[in-house]
């Protein structure tokens, strides 16, 4: 049965390949007349090709050559500044690494929090807003009145005052030696600093007190003051840490100073008299 049916298939498949090869010689042969047609008309538009850009280069080549001058020139003087600016600012940042050291850098961040945070408790830093609900949909256009308006001093005397000027001088004493001590006691006056932010400022600037009953709607709110005066307490305890762990402070032990003097050590030339004289 099987034989049966490829004497049936195989005169079928003979057919087909027969019509498949005449008819792909017929496109080969159509193909090849075409491509003869089409031969000598790219041949001659690419010689008329070849022709138009050598007379365009011979009439605009001389006169964009002096434009390609003044551009070569620029971009070599530009070339010229860019080396010499980066040679400068190399040179000042090796100058400033000497001066400002990361103790130094640090010392004065301590001082600047400390800073900061004197300047904060003279902010506002609660208010009690009126009727805020009815503002709810204006956004920044218009705002609720305030009224009992404090400065952040006021909830607690000013005690950060003195915290900020010990800060301060801290500061400048770590900068000028350095104690590694100072980085903890740094860190204790910020953390007591947010100590006297969290459990007194915090509680009596959302406290709305005697003004609930004289207005309606009026809820207390934090200001600027109180989050300028946590950031700066927050510096003094990340300055503290930063200045007790010493970064930046590399150790450099016997074995390797000896090693890099004897890279440095000059070596006598191979035909040296001495060398010459154990060879003999």
């Amino acid at each position: 049965m099987i034989a049966a049916r490829r004497r049936r298939i195989d005169p079928v498949f003979s057919k087909l390949a027969k019509r498949w090869a005449r008819w792909s010689r017929r496109v080969d042969r159509a193909a090849n007349r075409a491509l003869e047609r089409i031969h000598p008309i790219l041949a001659r538009g690419a010689h008329q090709t070849r022709t138009l850009a050598k007379r365009t280069g011979a009439v605009v080549g001389p006169r964009l050559r002096p434009l390609g001058v003044v551009l070569f020139r620029a971009i070599a003087r530009g070339e010229a500044w860019v080396r010499a600016g980066s040679a400068a600012a190399l040179r000042g940042a090796t100058r400033a690494s000497a001066v400002v050291t990361p103790r130094r850098a640090i010392g004065f961040a301590i001082a600047a929090a400390g800073g900061c945070l004197i300047a904060s408790q003279f902010l506002d830093y609660r208010a009690v807003e009126i009727g805020q609900s009815g503002y709810a949909g204006f956004g920044s256009v218009a705002r609720p009145p305030t009224v009992d308006v404090r400065t952040a001093g006021d909830a607690h005397a000013y005690l950060l005052v003195p915290l900020g000027l010990i800060a301060i001088a801290l500061g400048a004493f770590a900068a000028a030696r350095e104690r590694r001590r100072l980085g903890l006691a740094v860190a204790a006056l910020g953390l007591a600093a947010i100590a006297v932010i969290l459990l007194v400022d915090l509680p009596n600037g959302l406290d709305a007190g005697a003004q609930t009953s004289r207005f309606a709607g009026a809820e207390a709110v934090l200001e600027d003051g109180f989050y300028a005066e946590l950031a700066a307490a927050a510096g003094l305890v990340v300055a503290g840490l930063l200045y007790y762990a010493r970064p930046c402070r590399i150790r450099t032990n016997s074995s390797g100073r000896a090693a890099s003097a004897r890279r440095r050590r000059p070596r006598p030339p191979a035909s040296s008299p001495a060398r010459v004289a154990r060879r003999a």
